[in-house]
């Protein structure tokens, strides 16, 4: 009796020096991050050149009178963000699926996506947003008598940013969903073709719902480098875009605070 008394004291006893510990462990954190964040400060606003930055980098007044302007300005990334995301993650998924069907029938549209996502993955950004930007309004141009075959592509700059950027990331997403798919048991698309489910069945309601779940945080990164790749853009004459009105503003007296607005 007396044993099984003291086993309640015990744990009690285990549970407040956990408590202790913890409570320890998190004093030294708190302090060590003040005491390094606190040091690195210091040496930063202490040096002879934080003038120098906090007025080019840092002016209050100039953040207050371009952050107006740059915020409504950012709207329209946002919105190409969002449409570039949906676009490319349904890309990204049918080049995957591609990729990964076994139907002797889909061997050339298989080859077409190897290159594909081969090809794209290796072209910066950047030079993607200037072939797609420069190259398709040539294209559409019309010759010396006044037609063209390929007068519907579309000109728009916001447009084809839009499109570079969903050819640029649909490649890298596909071989995300390609590995999320290559995830997935065997035996679970045996298992459903097994119950009488259809191919086409089994990939929609078993193995892509699953593949879909393994590989989220790696497409979570994907997106937040869309983010900022979205300023892109700008460099082909998209009006309005949040990254041009901050250069434009910053050029005008080589101040850049509003390029960090």
């Amino acid at each position: 009796m007396e044993a099984e008394a003291a086993r309640p004291d015990r744990r009690a006893e285990r549970a407040a020096a956990r408590r202790r510990r913890d409570r320890r462990g998190f004093a030294i954190a708190a302090a060590s991050t003040v005491l390094v964040i606190g040091g690195l400060t210091a040496l930063i606003l202490t040096s002879s050149g934080w003038p120098a930055v906090r007025e080019t980098f840092f002016n209050a007044t100039v953040f207050k009178e371009s952050f107006p302007d740059v915020a409504k300005a950012f709207w329209l990334d946002i919105r190409v963000f969002l449409i570039v995301e949906v676009a490319v993650l349904a890309l990204g998924l049918l080049v995957a699926l591609i990729r990964t069907s076994r139907a002797a029938a889909m061997f050339p549209l298989r080859l077409l996506a190897i290159l594909y996502a081969d090809i794209f993955r290796g072209i910066p950004t950047i030079l993607l947003v200037y072939l797609i930007g420069f190259g398709i309004p040539a294209l559409a141009n019309s010759d010396a008598e006044g037609s063209s075959t390929l007068s519907w592509l579309p000109t728009e700059p916001v447009v084809l940013g839009a499109i570079a950027l969903t050819l640029s990331y649909g490649a890298y997403v596909s071989e995300v969903y390609r590995a999320g798919l290559r995830s997935v048991h065997p035996g679970q698309r045996d298992a459903a073709l097994a119950i009488g489910l259809t191919e086409r069945q089994a990939m929609r309601h078993v193995v892509i719902p699953q593949a879909v779940r393994n590989v989220g945080p790696p497409l979570l990164n994907d997106f937040i480098s869309l983010q900022k790749d979205v300023a892109l853009i700008a460099i082909i004459g998209v009006s309005g875009e949040a990254f041009q009105v901050a250069q434009i503003m910053a050029s005008t007296d080589f101040n850049y605070t509003p390029l960090l607005c």
